[in-house]
């Protein structure tokens, strides 16, 4: 399995056996990058990031661009993820936002993840997007009673500060009208986010870019990045792209040397998802689950999960620590156990689908947006990239087409070095991983 911290590139890969695959037959790969193309700017990776990057370029700019994609569209983590819609991205809370920089900033990225969750129901909506769009509402579930009084606070935070829903839900209606889950201790519920088929928006998206003239070559991994002056040299096993200007937006599938401006400044993690059988109309009444609605826990090795339009159950979380461990079976079943803690009704389910993917996390929690010199990137999203990506795009075109972008941590700071404490060997960061994911569950069941 392609692991960024061990393998040189991500080249000759396939594509995930998920269930998103099972549900849409993909179309034709594109062709090659084969002899010597000049573009204005390249964009290397062909995700939700690299993707819409170049539409808003070609439709909103004018600019001419060209993605290269390592693999097929649909190889990385766009069309791995549990297709969660969320009004947020990294791993900080708004509070902590507003303790880290001041409650001004904080109120600028509540914005930024609010337009993000507004951009990509506009674009479902604008270009007609099949991608089983769910009924709307985030649930946060509170997995112990400290939890519980955080996500009070949390609720009372945002009413306050940003007037917005943020409704609290205690543990007799939460397991009355949402999800009679055996583990909850209440819930927070958010208004606007919503659950998608990733692989079905990802090809939408595809299709856009494509209807906009701008060249998407598959099967085209960047082998090498020579800097000529101002200009930059891509090569690939069968050509290579002279550009102006280079867009990173391979997110956590860049491999461990691509570019000085991203190496060794995010950690890539895997997560793991299973997906049942479906359950038919008795066993979801046995179960006490009332609702599509995507959720997720409060644990810090967090299970997040959602009821699919077939009526399975998608249910997801950490996988293995090394990548060359991420196929064995132990972790889909560790995921099943904890599904079965859940609802103990669906235990004597099987499980019909079970894959993993690679999360990018800076050192930082958050997300970064950033370009100079030339060459910009979008890296950070910590799993929940699914729209903060399309945010994250716009930004990262506007600011290639010189414009002012917001005054914000996101778009000003680049991704922050690796700590000093953090040896640069990759066993020794997964060891490190290794250690942090014991603490996380002896955390998470007795703290």
């Amino acid at each position: 399995m392609y692991d960024p911290l061990i393998n040189t590139h991500a080249a000759n890969q396939p594509l995930p056996n998920s269930y998103w695959a099972s549900t849409i037959a993909l179309p034709t790969t594109n062709a090659p990058l084969k002899g010597t193309h000049q573009t204005d700017v390249a964009i290397i990776g062909g995700g939700y990031t690299g993707l819409l990057t170049a539409y808003y370029l070609a439709t909103e700019f004018n600019i001419d661009c060209h993605v290269l994609e390592a693999n097929q569209v649909g190889f990385g983590a766009s069309a791995r993820n549990a297709g969660f819609v969320l009004k947020g991205s990294g791993r900080l809370g708004y509070s902590a936002m507003a303790q880290r920089w001041d409650l001004d900033t904080a109120k600028g990225i509540y914005g930024e993840f609010t337009e993000a969750v507004e951009r990509v129901a506009g674009l479902i909506k604008q270009h007609q997007i099949n991608c089983d769009v769910q009924d709307t509402g985030y649930l946060k579930v509170a997995h112990n009673p400290k939890a519980l009084a955080q996500l009070q606070a949390t609720a009372g935070f945002i009413q306050q500060h940003f007037g917005d829903g943020a409704e609290f839900i205690d543990r007799n209606t939460f397991c009355q009208q949402y999800m009679n889950h055996q583990q909850a201790y209440g819930a927070l519920r958010l208004n606007d986010g919503f659950g998608i088929n990733p692989l079905k928006l990802l090809l939408g998206y595809k299709g856009i870019v494509e209807q906009a003239k701008v060249p998407i070559s598959e099967q085209s991994c960047v082998l090498d990045w020579q800097q000529e002056g101002s200009k930059h040299r891509l090569i690939t096993e069968s050509g290579e792209l002279l550009a102006n200007k280079v867009i990173c937006a391979g997110n956590a599938y860049t491999p461990k040397q691509f570019s000085p401006v991203i190496d060794n400044k995010y950690l890539p993690i895997l997560s793991n998802v299973i997906v049942t059988e479906p359950l038919t109309a008795d066993e979801l009444q046995q179960a006490g689950i009332y609702t599509s609605q995507v959720t997720m826990d409060t644990r810090i090795l967090k299970y997040y999960y959602r009821l699919l339009p077939d009526n399975r159950l998608l249910f997801g979380g950490r996988g293995a620590v090394w990548g060359k461990d991420g196929a064995k079976p132990i972790y889909g079943q560790r995921l099943k156990m904890a599904l079965d803690k859940c609802f103990p009704s669906l235990s004597n389910k099987k499980v019909a689908y079970n894959w993993t993917g690679w999360i990018a996390a800076s050192f930082d929690d958050m997300p970064h947006v950033f370009t100079e010199n030339g060459v910009g990137y979008s890296l950070g999203y910590c799993g929940a990239g699914v729209s903060f990506s399309s945010q994250a795009a716009y930004r990262l075109a506007q600011s290639i087409a010189g414009q002012q972008t917001p005054n914000l941590p996101l778009y000003r700071q680049p991704l922050p070095p690796q700590p000093a404490s953090i040896l640069p060997f990759a066993q020794i960061k997964r060891l490190g991983q290794w250690g942090y994911y014991h603490y996380g569950w002896l955390k998470d069941r007795f703290g």
